[in-house]
């Protein structure tokens, strides 16, 4: 049986705050919650599209030097990427693919969390473990809520090239 929430958080952990997203999954998967599944990778494939099947919402997470911090909480909808490689494929080109082979998408937002230092086999800054326990007690709070109102209360960014029209 397929979990109704999948929560994918990407990153490279030996790239110091670039383990955000991983570090986020590991600590919620302590939780042991029975109503989501949660999915961690370097970077994002057109493969992971194939993921969000059969799921009512998703909610992908990474590190990212340009957001405010702590974190910024948007929602999603699908965008075909400018990009030739997967290498740089973004959570919205992962919608557009899943939308190109099934259809409608889930419910998906985006949690990008403030690091600083992306240096190989540098360890995770302060300013983004301060982040981490910001982006924590957010995802806490969105495991423990099921509706879309819910959800969207926790919404920071209001950009119209991540949300929905």
């Amino acid at each position: 049986m397929t979990a109704p929430l999948l929560i994918f958080g990407y990153g490279n952990p030996s790239r110091g705050d670039d383990a955000l997203g991983p570090l986020l999954l590991q600590r919620l998967e302590t939780l042991n919650l029975p109503h989501l599944e949660l999915l961690t990778d370097f970077q994002l494939q057109v493969e992971h599209a194939l993921d969000l099947q059969n799921r009512e919402r998703v909610l992908f997470i990474d590190a990212s030097i340009s957001c405010t911090a702590p974190y910024a909480f948007s929602r999603l909808r699908p965008q075909k990427d400018a990009s030739y490689t997967s290498h740089v494929m973004s959570p919205m080109a992962v919608l557009h693919a899943y939308q190109e082979l099934y259809g409608k998408p889930p419910l998906t937002y985006f949690l990008k969390v403030r690091g600083k230092s992306f240096e190989l086999g540098e360890p995770l800054s302060s300013e983004a473990a301060a982040n981490l326990e910001a982006a924590f007690e957010l995802l806490q709070k969105l495991c423990a809520k099921s509706s879309l109102p819910e959800w969207e209360q926790f919404v920071t960014v209001f950009d119209s090239s991540v949300l929905p029209r």
